[in-house]
């Protein structure tokens, strides 16, 4: 459900741990009502922060691909992690290496036409999968390519970093189909 993406075990046995020792002296059905508005509140508090996460990580992508479209290396290089890597339709490598790919124009990501996104949380990473139509200029000609593509974000001291972002060509559609 909603809830499971960020509602971990450890928190709710923290909650009542702590819910046990505060009400030691109280009823069984005052606890038991405490109880239910302590984990209402927890569950609507975990809600709201999925919500703001999947939003987070929405903007920063959208981000992503203006700055893509900009050839804005400099500015990429804050959103990359170091580690990351890129599978595209030729191979797959690292940060330095896409950098230089879109610095130099060697790809240049014209425009990302998104027609789908979801987002899924587990603990610090989210995983966001699209579908998309990317025009983009390789090797001097310009190509219009469908794709469902999978990024990966990694809290890193509080900050999102992509880790991966992975490229899978799809089928073209009829036009009415779509």
């Amino acid at each position: 459900g909603q809830y499971s993406a960020v509602f971990r075990y450890d928190v709710m046995t923290s909650i009542l741990k702590a819910f046990s020792t505060v009400f030691s002296g109280q009823s069984a059905m005052k606890k038991l009502t405490l109880l239910i508005i302590s984990l209402v509140a927890t569950l609507n508090m975990y809600a709201q922060n999925a919500d703001e996460i999947k939003s987070e990580i929405l903007e920063l992508s959208h981000k992503k691909w203006e700055l893509m479209a900009n050839k804005d290396a400099t500015a990429l290089k804050d959103i990359f992690h170091e580690q990351a890597v890129f599978v595209h339709m030729g191979g797959y490598w690292g940060t330095e290496q896409e950098l230089t790919t879109i610095d130099r124009g060697f790809i240049h990501y014209k425009h990302a036409d998104i027609q789908s996104e979801e987002v899924r949380i587990a603990e610090n990473s989210v995983t966001l999968n699209s579908a998309l139509t990317l025009t983009a200029m390789v090797g001097g000609r310009e190509v219009i390519t469908p794709f469902f593509v999978t990024e990966v974000y990694l809290k890193q001291d509080g900050v999102w970093k992509l880790t991966v972002l992975a490229f899978t060509s799809r089928p073209q559609m009829r036009a009415n189909q779509e």
